[in-house]
């Protein structure tokens, strides 16, 4: 009888993580450890828990997922990191290799390429098939003379992220954020985020 692969699910989306774990139990080759919702309660799980793999979200309350892998691959360097994300900039893509990620599955990918995946990973090799399908920013962005780090910012400012969570998720102070945040508003026009994301959806740059 072969040992199945330990993984655990760290996704605040319930839907998603239901998905996903019920992917996982339609095979015999996993054991779905639990589920998770934020990056501090995964790495309390490990703390506790063999795992194997962890699948896991981007945007998450208290500890984003780039914070957890990082702190993660710190402490246990031979766990493997599936990070699952909406999130299909190149620009992306530097975080998850500065962080030790061994591979990355768009959500809206089929089960049976997250099941590759995570065989993939568990065999010692890294999942970024997808990279193809990461896309530079808009081009219509840059017209308004818009650096990558402040199309980053707008990006993490539309998915609802505070100064707090976008300076923790790019590894700068939350004063170098605002700053962006002032900059950005007087490129394009606008007075607050709510204007901003207005904005980004009626130039359909998101």
């Amino acid at each position: 009888m072969s040992v199945k692969t330990r993984v655990l699910i760290a996704d605040d989306h319930t839907i998603v993580a239901s998905g996903v774990k019920a992917i996982l139990d339609s095979s015999n080759d996993f054991n779905t450890l639990g589920v998770v919702s934020d990056g501090v309660e995964a790495l309390e799980f490990i703390e506790k828990n063999k795992v194997d793999i962890v699948l896991m979200d981007i945007n998450m309350p208290n500890m984003n997922g780039i914070e957890c892998t990082k702190k993660l691959k710190e402490k246990w360097p031979d766990i493997k990191i599936i990070i699952l994300t909406m999130y299909n900039r190149k620009q992306f893509i530097r975080e998850l290799f500065e962080v030790g990620a061994d591979g990355c599955v768009l959500k809206n990918n089929s089960g049976t390429e997250l099941i590759l995946a995570i065989e993939r990973v568990q065999s010692g090799k890294t999942y970024f098939d997808q990279l193809n399908d990461f896309v530079d920013a808009p081009k219509r962005m840059k017209e308004f003379k818009l650096g990558e780090r402040e199309i980053e910012i707008i990006e993490l400012i539309t998915e609802g992220e505070t100064s707090k969570e976008i300076a923790a998720r790019l590894y700068i102070s939350e004063h170098t954020v605002k700053t962006h945040r002032k900059n950005i508003f007087r490129k394009v026009g606008v007075n607050d985020a709510d204007a901003l994301v207005n904005w980004a959806m009626n130039q359909k740059l998101i």
